[in-house]
């Protein structure tokens, strides 16, 4: 069963377990998983289960030649793109990342912007 904000409206607050939820909710969709079968799958699973789904879904898209690219943070020739989120949140992707990769900066923008939880803005 997915959690309820507290609160409604504009004064609703989600916590880390939205969080994880919507994450994992997003990456079941891209994997083409329906609403009905993610919400069975997302009944009574733990928090620290979440965050084991997440991070297997995600690490290969994010950590693939992360350690070469480490090595590469203080090179102040290598340029960072921005991607603006929402109004006042940017990600900033270095160009060299695998993580910069069209397909990964538009999960990560889209998993944000699910976790803010505000129509809005996406």
């Amino acid at each position: 069963m997915l959690d309820r904000p507290e609160g409604t409206g504009t004064g609703a607050t989600y916590g880390y377990r939205h969080l994880l939820q919507l994450l994992s909710i997003k990456i079941r969709q891209r994997e083409g998983q329906s609403l009905e079968t993610i919400r069975n799958e997302l009944r009574d699973v733990t928090g620290d289960a979440l965050e084991r789904k997440i991070a297997t879904s995600l690490a290969p898209a994010l950590n693939f030649g992360a350690h070469e690219a480490v090595a590469h943070d203080d090179d102040m020739s290598l340029r960072w793109h921005r991607l603006a989120v929402a109004d006042g949140i940017e990600l900033h992707v270095r160009e060299d990342s695998p993580a910069a990769r069209e397909e990964a900066v538009i999960a990560m923008r889209e998993a944000v912007r699910a976790a803010l939880g505000r129509a809005d803005i996406r």
